[in-house]
């Protein structure tokens, strides 16, 4: 029978939108099943999209839940201003969580200067963790950041010391997640767990997700040391009679500027970054991470410490 009413064909879901609508859901689950959960926020590329994910998940509610940088004290101005702003912007509640305090406070031995402290973030994190009483952390990771990351399920249970074990994780088979935390355990989940650096440049792209300016081509004086491009800074001075050139260099990710590589570069927008992205066949941390250069169990073993 003839109605006069035409249905509108379903809109096929592209892959950006199955990632995004899986990481939603991940974080309204958490945000549903935890207590207490907090949002890891770096302020780098993959917490950006973290943070403009659950603003879409609670939308046009504020998001339910604070954020939470774990400061090394060894950071770039551009991307604490753009913490800061970001955080305001949502309207979320901002928990700083300082190596420095644990430094001083004996927790931890200060490695001195120029030194990175990006090892000592793990005693930091997890004292935040007690002092909060957070029950679950959603971070950035991803799977093709780290062999060690490949091995994370979406919700990463640690245990009563905070520790990792990837012999006893949960299974996850059809995207079935079981968030139960027992007392003095938590978890970390990972919504954007199956998203590839170019995934993230592709929605940071379609979604006008901002960004620090670090991540787009700029002169910066920078040393080549290790086989990496260091930005030179007051936590990263230039030893004696080390060479410091002006460069054209971005930064891929972003971590404790006394241990994050920059990469020589001249894509100065989205679009240029995401060609680049495309031609690479080395993953951004194995690039310019120097604490994953350590040896090839580095993450994992931070990982068991309690590490992101």
């Amino acid at each position: 029978m003839e109605t006069g009413f035409r249905v509108a064909p379903a809109r096929r879901l592209g892959h950006l939108d199955v990632l995004e609508s899986h990481a939603v859901f991940v974080i309204r689950e958490v945000a549903a099943e935890c207590e207490r959960p907090v949002l890891l926020f770096s302020a780098g590329k993959d917490s950006a999209v973290l943070a403009h994910l659950a603003y879409k998940a609670f939308s046009p509610s504020p998001i339910p839940f604070p954020f939470m940088h774990v400061d090394t004290g060894d950071n770039f101005d551009e991307v604490i201003d753009f913490r800061d702003r970001r955080v305001s912007q949502l309207g979320a509640d901002l928990v700083i969580a300082s190596v420095q305090q644990s430094i001083d406070a004996g927790r931890v031995a200060d490695p001195g200067a120029g030194a990175s402290r990006n090892r000592l973030q793990s005693v930091t994190l997890l004292d935040a963790i007690a002092l909060h009483g957070f029950d679950a952390c959603l971070g950035g990771a991803r799977r093709d950041e780290d062999k060690a990351r490949a091995k994370e399920r979406v919700l990463s249970f640690r245990d009563t010391f905070g520790q990792w074990d990837p012999r006893r994780q949960r299974p996850e088979l059809w995207q079935l997640y079981h968030g139960k935390v027992n007392r003095g355990e938590h978890l970390r989940a990972f919504p954007l767990s199956d998203w590839t650096e170019l995934d993230i440049w592709s929605y940071i792209e379609r979604e006008s997700v901002e960004l620090p300016s670090i991540y787009f081509a700029h002169r910066r004086r920078v040393v080549e040391r290790d086989g990496m491009l260091l930005a030179v800074s007051p936590s990263l001075p230039p030893r004696r009679g080390e060479p410091v050139e002006d460069a054209l260099v971005r930064f891929r990710t972003v971590g404790d500027a006394t241990c994050t590589g920059a990469v020589r570069s001249q894509a100065r927008n989205v679009a240029e970054v995401i060609a680049e992205v495309r031609s690479t066949r080395v993953s951004e941390r194995g690039a310019t991470r120097a604490d994953d250069k350590v040896s090839e169990s580095s993450m994992e073993d931070r990982k068991r410490e309690g590490y992101f």
